[in-house]
């Protein structure tokens, strides 16, 4: 532990905070999504220097299945965009 996770956690958070008012004046669907996949990585990222901190290893748990489901959430909706475009070229 080297003292720098707080303020690093601190930072990130602020971004997420950033990244909210953002999502929220979004004018499209994919800026949105984009976003989302924003707090995921982000979100993984404060869990880690969390752990690191001494929060355990149960953060890195979370912090798994955190990038997991941004992941599976990413690829569910590019495909449906992509099957969306399909449909509206006919």
């Amino acid at each position: 532990m080297t003292g720098l996770e707080f303020p690093l956690a601190l930072f990130l958070l602020t971004n997420l905070v950033v990244a909210l008012l953002a999502a929220v004046r979004g004018p499209t669907a994919a800026d949105r999504m984009l976003l989302a996949l924003l707090f995921g990585t982000t979100g993984v990222g404060i869990l880690v220097l969390l752990a690191s901190a001494g929060g355990g290893s149960a953060l890195v748990d979370v912090a798994l299945v955190l990038a997991l489901l941004a992941a599976v959430t990413g690829v569910t909706f590019a495909r449906r965009a992509w099957h969306a475009g399909e449909k509206s070229d006919d």
